[in-house]
């Protein structure tokens, strides 16, 4: 594959006037002070600051619209994931605009398939999650110029256009083609019906916010009652730094919500398989609803001996899942009980797709990850289409849910209820606001230029 894409301009195009082209990407190192809160603690992440890798496709077409998307980090490395971006910008600049949003899995397509890229993963790591920002922003501008969210974009396509933008190169031991067809054709009866049934309830959520590990028993006493008292009927508590720090908390939690509401409990990946299962059988008196990444995300094996270790606790992965291949060993080891896709950790909305099929062939109910920067904004598109076109259902299935910078973006998630509204503005959610990009752009932003200009005078007295 040349470096530079060649010109993908059609006979009708050329007779025609030109071309609608991508003219530029820009990319933004955003991160938030979230540390100082302890927001976002857990047992392998102590302090992160939450932080997004930013793009911005912007074109020539004079409609005004421009693409964004970004991948999540929490502070420091987030300069390498903009200069991963970064390295995109040649493939997809002078791309035609049209074409693009006409066939995302082109791009896709091309972004996994070049040789130098894929050198770098092959789809994983730094490489895959910056491709994953670049497609997501393609997505966001097709659903902008077709004047619809991208969830119903996505439930109002044709099954054969959607097969069509998934890769099943080396999941087609799994899912074929024919049996992805199959499955959105036999969800097509009764979708008019889960559509309104969505714009009217909306889909369900989780909440996570009172249980970060850095986080007092009174304060996650008192957001657990909070999240009863705003609807929601399962929280997550982080787990496995000490063990006698969790029966506390668990008991603390448990105490707080009575036995009806449903308590998932996340390791975030600390335990060894042996550890896990121990460690998630001495919570067990709290019922604790699944076990969340209680091992190394790639190790198919390991999850698979922990749920039958910790059965009946169900055993939840998918955050840090690199890819659609270890998902699919995943589903076909028998290894989890719900699959936890996340909207920017793999290669984007179609890599996306090909997961959430793979979980309705196996029948698997997807609760998605999020949470982070923007990641509830996101995730809840590919939910919701999931429901409308696909599972057909939202039962025991949930999307996190955590209150934190939400307010920096255009079309933020809207709770009622513990129910995420459906998201109504054209596009993916994915945009910020200008003066949020200024602000917090590392490290020449308004806040953070003040907050090195503060330190370096505390320094000098």
């Amino acid at each position: 594959m040349n470096h530079r894409p060649p010109d993908r301009q059609t006979p009708q195009e050329s007779r025609g006037p030109v071309t609608a082209r991508i003219t530029a990407v820009d990319t933004y190192d955003i991160r938030f002070p979230t540390s100082r809160e302890l927001d976002g603690s857990d047992a392998m992440n102590p302090d992160p600051d939450y932080s997004a890798a930013y793009l911005v496709l912007r074109t020539d077409a004079g409609d005004g619209l421009e693409g964004h998307g970004f991948t999540f980090t929490i502070g420091r490395g987030n300069d390498v994931q903009v200069a991963a971006i970064e390295a995109m910008r040649p493939y997809i600049v002078g791309r035609s605009v049209s074409e693009l949003c006409a066939d995302p899995g082109s791009l896709s397509r091309d972004l996994v398939g070049d040789s130098q890229l894929r050198w770098l993963g092959p789809e994983k790591g730094v490489m895959h999650m910056a491709i994953g920002a670049v497609v997501n922003a393609v997505w966001d501008l097709a659903a902008k110029r077709a004047d619809q969210p991208l969830w119903r974009l996505l439930a109002d396509a044709e099954p054969e256009w959607l097969v069509s933008q998934v890769d099943f190169r080396y999941i087609d031991d799994a899912l074929t083609p024919e049996q992805a067809l199959e499955l959105l054709r036999s969800a097509r009866p009764g979708r008019a019906e889960r559509e309104q049934q969505l714009l009217r309830r909306g889909y369900p959520g989780y909440t996570t916010s009172p249980g970060w590990l850095g986080y007092s028993d009174e304060k996650l006493t008192r957001l657990a009652r909070k999240a009863l008292a705003d609807g929601f009927t399962q929280i997550k508590l982080k787990v496995g730094a000490d063990l006698a720090d969790d029966v506390r908390r668990c008991r603390a939690a448990r105490a707080a919500v009575g036995p009806g509401v449903r308590i998932a409990i996340d390791a975030n990946q600390r335990w060894g398989v042996a550890e896990g299962i121990a460690w998630t059988r001495a919570l067990a008196e709290f019922d604790p609803y699944w076990i969340e990444e209680p091992t190394s995300p790639d190790d198919i094996l390991g999850h698979a001996a922990i749920r039958t270790g910790v059965a009946p606790i169900r055993v939840a992965t998918g955050e840090h899942v690199q890819n659609r291949v270890v998902f699919k060993q995943l589903l076909q080891a028998g290894a989890v009980d719900v699959v936890q896709i996340d909207a920017a950790r793999v290669g984007g909305v179609n890599e996306n797709l090909a997961i959430l099929l793979l979980a309705a062939r196996f029948g698997v109910p997807v609760c998605p990850h999020a949470g982070g920067v923007g990641l509830c904004e996101l995730v809840q598109h590919l939910s919701m289409f999931d429901f409308v076109a696909l599972s057909g259902t939202t039962e025991d299935r949930v999307i996190e849910h955590v209150d934190h910078l939400h307010e920096h973006f255009l079309a933020p998630v809207r709770m009622d209820q513990g129910h995420f509204r459906a998201p109504t503005a054209p596009g993916f959610s994915a945009q910020m606001h200008a003066g949020s990009i200024s602000r917090y752009t590392y490290p020449d932003g308004e806040f953070w230029a003040a907050d090195l200009a503060e330190r370096e005078e505390a320094k000098a007295v």
